[in-house]
């Protein structure tokens, strides 16, 4: 009998425990929910915090790291990036290849890509907004949305050089 009762009591000590463990997880679920006042009323909403996105943190400690002076649009080649929904390492990566990202550019063209350099032809742009913003939607207009679909595949069109692509990728 001592050994049954003994039985019983850690049973409804474990059950006991159970039951409050539950009780907390469901107390602690709870507090995911937020009340919030609307004139005499009050709603119940969920609280669900954003992802973390730190692509643009990366990417600018990447930049200052060589010594870009890109580094300082990191968030732009993010934004634009996801505006014409592209890979957010293409556009800096292209740069990479084309000036060793914005260092060696055709003066005052804030032109890190060679897009339309050839010869004395020199497409200038008014800062580095711009220019990731033009080679943003030029890159989804002229190349992505004819069917390119990779980076090998815009390379055969964006540049001379059998080695582009490989390039880039190695900078993505």
């Amino acid at each position: 009998i001592r050994r049954l009762t003994n039985f019983m009591n850690r049973f409804l000590l474990l059950l006991i425990t159970i039951i409050i463990t539950i009780f907390f997880l469901l107390l602690a679920n709870r507090s995911a929910y937020a009340m919030q006042a609307s004139d005499s009323s009050a709603a119940l909403i969920k609280s669900t915090p954003k992802p973390l996105d730190n692509r643009a943190k990366i990417l600018k400690e990447y930049l200052e790291n060589i010594n870009s002076p890109l580094s300082p649009n990191a968030d732009d080649f993010v934004k634009y990036a996801d505006q014409y929904s592209l890979d957010w390492r293409l556009v800096a990566a292209i740069s990479g290849v084309e000036s060793t990202f914005g260092k060696f550019i055709p003066s005052n063209s804030y032109n890190g890509w060679g897009w339309g350099v050839y010869g004395n032809n020199v497409i200038r742009f008014s800062s580095w907004t711009d220019g990731i913003k033009t080679i943003s939607a030029g890159l989804r207009e002229n190349y992505i949305d004819k069917g390119a679909q990779n980076v090998y595949q815009i390379g055969r069109i964006y540049a001379a050089s059998p080695t582009w692509a490989s390039k880039v990728t190695y900078f993505m």
